[in-house]
C-alpha cells in the first residue's frame, strides 16, 4: 500500500496554499515513497466542492493529445473515502484521460482534514491561468465567506493585487444571462464590467450591441455613459424650438440681401451703406 502524504490542514489559508504545494514538490516521482501510484479511473468521483463548473472542451481535447503524446506530467491529486477516490486537485487531467479511455491515471494520494477540502479545491483552481472569470469570483467569495477575510487579506494569501481581487468579485453583480456570456467568452471581462451598475434590462441590451456590432471597450464605455446621462423631454423641446428659431430668422435676413452671420449666440452684420442699416432697422421693429 502506498504510502500516504499527510497534509495536515486546519492551520488557515497559508498554510493551505504551502501544503498544496508541497504535495506535488516533494512527492512527484519518488519512487523510494511510492507516492505517486497508478488508481483506475472508475474508481475517482468528482470533489464535491470544486468550484470550477466550466470546462472548454477544446482545451480538454488539446490536453488530452498532450497527455497521449507526452504522458501525463502531473499526477491529479486524491483521497481515499471508503472504496473510492475523491479528486482533489486535477479535474482537466482526469477528464482529458476520460477521453483517451485510460483505464488508469498517475495519482499522489493524501491524508487530507475532510472539512479543508473545499478550501484546497479553491486554492488549487485559483492557481490556473485558464479559470474562467466568474468561476474565479466565485471561488474568491467562498474564501472570504470561510475564513471572513478582507479583500487585502485574500490578496496577500492567493498573492494577487488588491484591485484584481475586487474587481473580479464585482463580476457577480451582474446578472446571469451576462454572466454567462463571458463564461463562453462573448464578451470579455472589459466589456463585463463597464455593466456592472445597470438594470439587467440595459445590461442584455448593451450586450447584444457588444457581440452584433462588435463593439470595442472604449465603444461600450460611451455607450453606457449616453445612457446613463439622457437629455430630458424638457431639455430637447427647448432644443428643438431653439433650433427652429435661428433657422427662421436665418432665413428672414437672407431676404434683405447683405452680409451676416448667425449662431445660437451671435448675430454679424456687414452694412454696405446707410440704407443697410435703415433696412435692418425696420426688419427688426
Amino acid at each position: 500500500m502506498a504510502k500516504h502524504k499527510k497534509m495536515a490542514l486546519g492551520r488557515g489559508l497559508g498554510e493551505i496554499l504551502g501544503e498544496v504545494k508541497e504535495a506535488y514538490e516533494n512527492n512527484m516521482y519518488d519512487s523510494e515513497n511510492q507516492s505517486v501510484v497508478e488508481i483506475a479511473i472508475s474508481e475517482i468521483i468528482p470533489n464535491p466542492y470544486q468550484p470550477r463548473k466550466h470546462f472548454r472542451e477544446e482545451s480538454l481535447n488539446e490536453l488530452a493529445q498532450s497527455i497521449k503524446e507526452y504522458g501525463l506530467l502531473q499526477p491529479i491529486l486524491v483521497y481515499r473515502e471508503d472504496k473510492h477516490y475523491v479528486l482533489i486537485a486535477g479535474e482537466r487531467r482526469l477528464k482529458a484521460s476520460k477521453i483517451l479511455e485510460s483505464e488508469k491515471i498517475k495519482a499522489i494520494i493524501a491524508d487530507i482534514d475532510l472539512n479543508q477540502l473545499r478550501e484546497v479545491a479553491l486554492i488549487e483552481n485559483i492557481q490556473r491561468e485558464d479559470l474562467n472569470p466568474i468561476d474565479l469570483a466565485n471561488a474568491y467569495n467562498e474564501l472570504i465567506q470561510i475564513h471572513h477575510l478582507t479583500h487585502d487579506e485574500l490578496a496577500q494569501k492567493v498573492q494577487k493585487s488588491r484591485s484584481q481581487i475586487t474587481n473580479t468579485l464585482r463580476l457577480l453583480q451582474l446578472n446571469s444571462e451576462i454572466q454567462e456570456m463571458l463564461i463562453q467568452e462573448k464578451l470579455t471581462q472589459g466589456h463585463a464590467k463597464i455593466l456592472i451598475g445597470l438594470d439587467d434590462e440595459n445590461q442584455r441590451k448593451i450586450a447584444k450591441s457588444i457581440v452584433g456590432q462588435k463593439l470595442s471597450v472604449r465603444d461600450t464605455e460611451l455607450m453606457v455613459k449616453k445612457l446613463k446621462s439622457p437629455q430630458t423631454p424638457k431639455e430637447k423641446t427647448k432644443e428643438t424650438f431653439e433650433g427652429r428659431e435661428i433657422e427662421d430668422l436665418r432665413g428672414k435676413l437672407a431676404k434683405l440681401d447683405f452680409s451676416f452671420a448667425l449662431n445660437k449666440t451671435k448675430l454679424t452684420i456687414h452694412f454696405r451703406n446707410e440704407s443697410d442699416i435703415k433696412k435692418v432697422l425696420d426688419f427688426f421693429k
